[in-house]
């Protein structure tokens, strides 16, 4: 279960990263103050963390999974209702669909990821 749910998240970083991407360059994201760069981190820490949830089997990387998807979430989450750096987005477009579904994947398989290595290393220490 362990290794889908890393290939799971993976494929939520890849998604979430591909879609910021695209916005970020094909969208006129670049040109935003303050959001259009955060668009571009975005975009290469979720091919990082994918890489490295793949790579490393250590808590790190699906704790960094867990906060990529909970912070994205929260940021998109601000941009539809009060306004996140002055964008206000309306979820109306297949970005941004796809963009909580992937974020959401990264935050349930983060968790899962997260609660199995803290049983397994209460299962070693007893």
């Amino acid at each position: 279960m362990t290794t889908w749910m890393r290939v799971l998240g993976a494929a939520g970083l890849a998604g979430s990263a591909a879609i910021h991407f695209s916005l970020y360059w094909g969208s006129g994201y670049a040109d935003i103050p303050v959001v259009g760069p955060l668009f571009l981190v975005n975009g290469v820490a979720g091919v990082a963390i994918a890489i490295a949830l793949l790579a490393w089997r250590h808590w790190l990387p699906a704790f960094l999974t867990l906060g990529f998807g909970g912070v994205t979430l929260l940021a998109y989450l601000l941009s539809v209702t009060v306004g996140f750096y002055g964008v206000h987005d309306q979820f109306n477009s297949q970005y941004e669909y796809w963009g909580v579904i992937t974020e959401a994947v990264c935050v349930i398989s983060g968790l899962v990821l997260l609660v199995q290595a803290i049983r397994a290393r209460t299962a070693q220490n007893a």
